[in-house]
């Protein structure tokens, strides 16, 4: 299966402590986004840093089904971390928020730039949505929009680690190519019900593709 046709989605928020941000950057680039990706059922990992908005920093791995956020061979790296993923999860995250997904309504068959994410702390209200932002599939400079539904997990030793995250209970994601339509997005989402802050928009870092994939 490509990246094209997961229905899966891992989504995380975090801000780094001050004075670790090398640190985290050489951990996440040199160690974490390889082993992600070298687990089942992973096909791509992305990396994002906000230009508007907080938390700072907005990874997202996309997978086959939102099963494999709960298989044996993710549940065993998450309750078996490396002595350094240990040393960063205890020391460098700061304000995480963290949520497995399932696929409800997407459009566009690009992947843009600039990512607009809305976080929903209450249920969405996925018909309303999905007729409100259905139609940005037919704007220019809007590649793509995804809405995610969150889904149960349990409690793993990384987790702990980070002393417990925060869950949400959906998400909407819009990539664009540019940061004018990234805003004009922002603005539509921002009055959605059930939104937990103002949307974010984030610019793209860095992608990572399973092998083989």
């Amino acid at each position: 299966m490509s990246f094209e046709h997961c229905q899966g989605l891992l989504a995380i928020w975090n801000d780094v402590a001050p004075g670790r941000e090398s640190d985290f950057e050489h951990w996440y680039q040199a160690e974490h986004l390889p082993e992600r990706l070298a687990v089942p059922g992973f096909r791509l990992g992305r990396r994002w840093e906000a230009l508007t908005g907080q938390p700072q920093h907005f990874c997202c791995y996309l997978v086959d089904e939102p099963d494999v956020l709960s298989s044996a061979a993710y549940m065993d790296r998450l309750n078996n971390p490396t002595p350094w993923t240990r040393r960063i999860m205890s020391e460098a995250f700061q304000n995480m928020t963290r949520s497995a997904c399932s696929l409800v309504a997407s459009g566009g068959s690009a992947r843009g730039a600039m990512c607009v994410v809305a976080r929903f702390s209450e249920a969405m209200n996925e018909a309303v949505l999905t007729a409100s932002i259905g139609k940005w599939g037919m704007v220019p400079g809007i590649a793509r929009w995804e809405m995610w539904r969150a889904v149960p997990t349990d409690i793993a030793e990384e987790e702990r680690l980070r002393g417990g995250d925060v869950r949400i209970a959906g998400c909407v994601l819009v990539e664009t190519l540019r940061l004018r339509e990234a805003e004009l997005a922002c603005g539509e989402l921002a009055g959605a019900a059930g939104i937990d802050r103002q949307p974010g928009i984030y610019q793209l870092l860095c992608a990572r593709v399973r092998a083989g994939t």
